[in-house]
């Protein structure tokens, strides 16, 4: 039964969006065929994308509502895909809420004062809680504007909702910029817990927030994006990491949406990402599916787990790579094929449409 928390015009509330592969699958049940999308599906591996931003930074392109829901929408409009995924960065609510950030081109996310003490955490925006309508909240309207554009031209197909992980967010946030190892991150949280704890709990509420925002403006389902989780240990995950992931996924909780959780490099840590609150569990490439369902008890719904590295190969290993994972996948009370992580950006767009009606073929 569809929680009455929803909008009675949400997709999942007036049934556009309830019984969709996607949504099937990822409840467990058996859909009409097995569904795809890619993660990293909308952006540079698409022509019509870099037609579109043209000119336009990529946080302004995240903030403006008509171009981000024509991003989000031009791949579903290609390949067809079971899902469109909100397009954005992970560093977005960051930037809504004043953070003094900004995406370096061929560098990634650059800040201009890292976060290492207590008193810089106590020094970040206010991001007030759930139904606050304060600035935090206020700037969150662009976002729920490009969902409900996105919403209104995806009909049955669903939206799924999009934020870096808490521990991801973090780590950023520490080094100031992109880093091969987060040595300043995973130093922070062992010599100041307090200041890790803290700037984590900023974080989690950050991320979590923005999630709510997406669901509440139409958003079908939700997924965390761990881009950094895989750098730890099992016991540092869950002591130091995952705690920020469930209090994220909390804000979404009550209400009725699949929630996804992918760790890239974080094919050790699958028996602890489900203690955050996913009810699926994103599997990278470096394991199979049909083994990462034994090791979660044949519990969980799995998304995954094509290798990128593979679509560039030849039609035939592909191929053969394709049907080994949809077999795998069989293993799990439901699966929505996906990457094992994102779409390079020297894709060639008709592999992406190959696979696609390759899955399509299947049941």
């Amino acid at each position: 039964m569809v929680s009455d928390v929803l909008a009675i015009d949400h997709p999942l509330a007036d049934g556009r969006t309830a019984d969709a592969p996607l949504i099937a699958a990822f409840e467990g049940r058996r859909p009409a065929h097995r569904p795809v999308w890619f993660m990293r599906q909308a952006g540079r591996s698409l022509p019509e994308y870099r037609v579109a931003r043209a000119g336009t930074a990529m946080l302004d392109a995240c903030l403006t509502p008509a171009l981000a829901a024509e991003i989000t929408l031009q791949p579903v409009r290609r390949y067809g895909v079971d899902a469109a995924i909100f397009f954005s960065d992970i560093v977005v609510p960051m930037k809504v809420a004043g953070v003094d950030v900004e995406i370096a081109p061929g560098v990634g996310p650059v800040f201009a004062a890292p976060v290492r003490t207590v008193r810089d955490v106590e020094a970040l925006p206010d991001l007030g809680e759930v139904g606050d309508r304060g600035a935090f909240d206020a700037g969150l309207d662009v976002v729920r504007q490009a969902v409900a554009l996105t919403v209104a031209e995806l009909d049955r197909t669903p939206l799924i909702g999009f934020a870096g992980a808490p521990f991801t967010l973090a780590a950023y946030m520490v080094d100031g910029r992109p880093s091969r190892d987060h040595l300043a991150a995973r130093t922070l949280m062992f010599s100041d817990p307090q200041a890790w704890a803290a700037l984590v709990a900023w974080t989690s509420r950050a991320a979590g927030l923005f999630l709510r925002a997406q669901v509440d403006a139409g958003a079908s389902a939700v997924q965390l994006f761990d881009s950094w989780a895989g750098s730890l240990g099992v016991a540092d995950y869950e002591r130091h990491c995952a705690p920020g992931s469930a209090a994220a996924f909390a804000y979404v909780s009550d209400l009725p949406v699949p929630r996804v959780h992918f760790a890239a490099h974080g094919a050790h840590l699958l028996e602890s990402i489900v203690q955050t609150g996913a009810t699926v569990v994103g599997v990278d490439y470096r394991v199979g599916l049909d083994e990462a369902s034994r090791r979660l008890g044949g519990s969980f719904p799995l998304q995954g787990n094509i290798d990128p590295a593979r679509l560039a190969a030849p039609a035939t290993v592909l191929t053969a790579h394709v049907r080994d994972v949809v077999a795998r996948g069989e293993s799990a009370p439901g699966h929505v094929v996906n990457l094992g992580h994102g779409v390079p950006p020297e894709t060639d767009p008709d592999v992406l449409a190959r696979i696609v009606e390759e899955v399509h073929g299947y049941e």
